[in-house]
């Protein structure tokens, strides 16, 4: 296949109606060895919605920092449990924390699906109390890539009744 005709199936593939968080793999013209035909391979990869996160957060991360006087509030949200850290960027240490893996969060509820809005709530009451007694009163809220709904709201709302501000 000549150069000419490789460059115009790029153009032409690049104008088509890929979505933006695809990407188009072209691989070079595959020749077998029994015959002399050379076939050229085209493939759109799509993004997952891990990396669609992960791309997120990344961009929360360029404008939210934790300082030592205004720490950032991380928040981890999987499947089975809901992680919280208060982090001093600048010394890259966590100053509290609060999870579903903790005795008495866990052995208060008896979730086995995963944490619901409820869990989230006392998450947030949770990681409240332990800044409070620590000293820190105002966080950056860091919402981890996830969209600020359901869980995420519910912790964020409970921490701020419980004293924090953000």
């Amino acid at each position: 296949m000549s150069s000419v005709s490789l460059s115009f199936l790029q153009s032409a593939c690049s104008y088509s109606n890929l979505h933006h968080h695809q990407k188009l793999l072209i691989k070079p013209p595959l020749i077998s060895s029994s015959s002399r035909t050379t076939s050229l391979v085209v493939q759109a990869s799509a993004r997952t919605r891990q990396d669609n996160r992960k791309a997120r957060h990344t961009r929360i991360r360029k404008k939210v920092e934790g300082t030592p006087e205004r720490p950032r509030m991380c928040v981890f949200r999987s499947n089975k449990h809901l992680y919280v850290q208060v982090i001093d960027d600048t010394k890259m240490h966590t100053l509290a924390s609060a999870s579903t893996m903790q005795k008495p969060l866990s052995e208060e509820f008896d979730f086995t699906s995963g944490p619901t809005i409820d869990v989230a709530k006392k998450i947030g009451e949770a990681i409240a109390k332990s800044c409070i007694e620590k000293g820190i009163t105002a966080v950056a809220f860091d919402r981890g890539g996830y969209p600020y709904h359901g869980r995420i709201q519910a912790l964020a709302d409970s921490a701020r009744e419980h004293g924090l501000q953000f």
